[in-house]
């Protein structure tokens, strides 16, 4: 394992991290959420909102899926009204995916639901842990965007 942060964490911090993330991803996952999306649908929605119009090429390697995979999702969420399809201005044999107002609304619905459940659980917490969690939030978000081997376009193709 690397030596994380200059040696400020342990491996043993780093594995309990691990954990806790996983059962907090869990915990939201098991939300109810509006749109009955499959999580590749939601994370890609997610992605043409935060990141906007993106070629299908890069949602497919995004998602760790083949591209005629993501061509089909794509068509599905397009025959829904959640995304369209428009020619690339940069390279005519492209398509940029992007999110249409709808897919927005369902998709900042969702992660206001996930808010919801979490904030449920966050209630549990004494002031002191909560304090704790949310001088946290600055280094989690950083730690979300780093750039990784598993999303970078080059290593997820297949």
């Amino acid at each position: 394992m690397h030596a994380l942060y200059n040696g400020c964490m342990e491996t043993s911090e780093v594995v309990r991290l691990s954990a806790a993330l996983e059962r907090i991803a869990r915990l939201v996952r098991g939300a109810e959420l509006p749109g009955g999306l499959s999580s590749v649908a939601a994370s890609t929605l997610y992605a043409l909102a935060t990141e906007g119009p993106t070629r299908l090429t890069l949602l497919a390697a995004a998602e760790h899926v083949t591209q005629p995979a993501m061509t089909q999702l794509v068509r599905r969420l397009e025959r829904e009204g959640l995304v369209e399809r428009r020619d690339d201005p940069s390279d005519g044999r492209a398509v940029l995916v992007t999110i249409t107002d709808a897919g927005a609304s369902l998709s900042a619905e969702r992660r206001a639901a996930r808010a919801d459940a979490l904030a449920t659980v966050l209630d549990d917490l004494g002031p002191g842990e909560r304090a704790a969690l949310a001088a946290a939030v600055p280094a989690l978000e950083h730690l979300a965007a780093a750039p990784t081997p598993a999303r970078t376009p080059a290593s997820t193709a297949r």
